[in-house]
């Protein structure tokens, strides 16, 4: 019978990650302190890196379309292909992973970041440039993927923490971008080429930690199994991992170990394997992970151009588009913690939405004269993206359940958000302004409020058995 792509994902987390008897004679490698760090490191120079391909192009999106002679409905199918690979390219990061392994993916996919930023600026064509995007978009679809289950399964008792610095990780990377694409551009000669293709360092950068994780099949039931276990015998669970109980996503405390947990998984597996797609829990969480998306993918690939349409200039609407990134930095901490410590996310899900319908109603009435108000408001909105990720792990009690649920909520969700930066593109073209298309995104909003209060709700997968 022919497995979901959720349901090998799940099998990888629940079957790889349970540490294996040692042989006679030969004790268990024990686990190293340092190579914590590395993972650690290594997560968060992945998130620095999955996020300025789409950002580093909004600033020069005018200069991109001069010089390809791109349409304003082309365009928008550029700033759609973001989410259409991570839905795409998403679906097959289980059936790698449990080839391969999660470290070996991550990777493969870092290396495709840097090949796709590398021959990007070498397009002489629309067809080559929307080619070379998505393979580095290719390579962020899995890496995206799996990044939930590698915090779930490397840092068991400290899912919140991690969670952060991946979250935060990410904003930086994505504001970085914004900010200096065209500062660097103007310094370098001007050219949108060099400006684009600079970033394709900063993932050379990040493979050098992957390449030592991906040659290491057991980290992470060395590091992180071994601290699950530690924290289980101590009764305590550390850093922020919600201290309320297996529903929090993190490890349950005063279990008997990392070995019984693995067992203790297997059959919950099987079980919700067929359950997932038809779980009121599964499709909340995707659609509101969808709506948040879709709001990302449009501030990332067209907030720029409103801002100069408006008349501000192209390094400030570059920096204005890093002020709505930059502001998930802090929050990416506070909120995972926050959402960890409440029983029902929903009043979270509810005050981020009331920032981005006001930030909205800013960019309409006067864009450039309340521009860095409107920034924060939107980048306050944006950071729904952190509380989707906790709130994942915090849906279902075992590995398994997380690992299904990402790849499931993620997979959808990013299907769902494939149409919304198309059909900004598309009024922009049609309406000559932007009245039309900031009424969609304020729009937009409403079902992600409506999704993320029923996923918010203190149930898990299992309880749906």
């Amino acid at each position: 019978m022919q497995t979901s792509p959720s349901d090998n994902l799940a099998t990888l987390d629940t079957a790889s990650s349970a540490p294996r008897p040692a042989e006679p004679g030969r004790p268990r490698r024990p686990a190293s302190p340092w190579r914590g760090r590395v993972m650690a490191a290594g997560l968060l120079l992945a998130a620095l890196n999955l996020r300025p391909a789409v950002t580093s192009l909004g600033p020069l999106l005018e200069e991109v379309r001069d010089g390809l002679g791109m349409s304003g409905t082309v365009a928008g199918v550029l700033t759609s292909v973001p989410a259409a690979c991570f839905a795409i390219f998403g679906l097959t990061a289980p059936r790698l992973a449990r080839r391969w392994g999660l470290g070996a993916v991550v990777c493969a996919g870092l290396a495709a970041i840097a090949t796709g930023l590398v021959l990007r600026p070498l397009a002489g064509g629309t067809m080559v440039f929307l080619a070379a995007s998505g393979l580095a978009l290719a390579g962020i679809a899995v890496s995206n993927i799996l990044m939930p289950v590698i915090v779930k399964r490397w840092f068991p008792d400290r899912v919140g923490a991690m969670t952060g610095l991946y979250s935060m990780g990410l904003s930086l990377g994505t504001a970085a971008a914004a900010a200096a694409t065209v500062p660097m551009t103007d310094a370098l000669g001007g050219s949108w080429r060099v400006g684009l293709g600079v970033w394709a360092l900063v993932a050379v950068v990040a493979l050098v930690p992957w390449l030592f994780l991906a040659r290491d099949r057991t980290s992470g039931s060395e590091a992180g199994g071994s601290e699950a276990g530690r924290s289980a015998e101590s009764g305590t669970v550390t850093g922020g991992s919600a201290s309320g109980g297996p529903a929090s996503g993190g490890s349950a405390a005063g279990g008997s170990g990392a070995d019984a947990s693995a067992a203790a998984e297997a059959p919950a597996a099987d079980g919700t394997a067929s359950r997932i797609t038809r779980s009121p829990i599964a499709w909340a969480m995707a659609v509101f992970f969808g709506f948040q998306a879709t709001a990302a993918y449009i501030s990332m690939g067209w907030m720029p151009q409103i801002f100069r349409d408006a008349g501000v200039s192209a390094s400030t609407s570059g920096v204005l588009l890093a002020v709505v990134m930059a502001m998930g930095v802090p929050l990416a901490f506070v909120l995972p913690r926050l959402a960890a410590r409440l029983r029902h996310q929903g009043v979270l899900v509810v005050i981020l939405g009331v920032f981005g319908l006001v930030g909205y109603a800013g960019l309409w009435l006067a864009p450039a004269e309340g521009a860095w108000a409107w920034a924060v408001l939107l980048g306050v909105a944006n950071c729904a993206f952190p509380l989707a990720l906790t709130m994942i792990g915090m849906r279902a009690r075992t590995h398994a359940g997380v690992a299904r649920l990402s790849a499931f909520a993620q997979s959808i969700g990013y299907l769902l958000s494939i149409p919304g930066p198309l059909l900004v593109g598309v009024l922009y073209q049609h309406s000559g302004g932007w009245g039309q298309p900031i009424a969609l995104m304020a729009g937009f909003m409403v079902p992600q409020i409506v999704a993320g209060v029923l996923a918010g709700r203190d149930r898990t997968l299992e309880d749906e058995a």
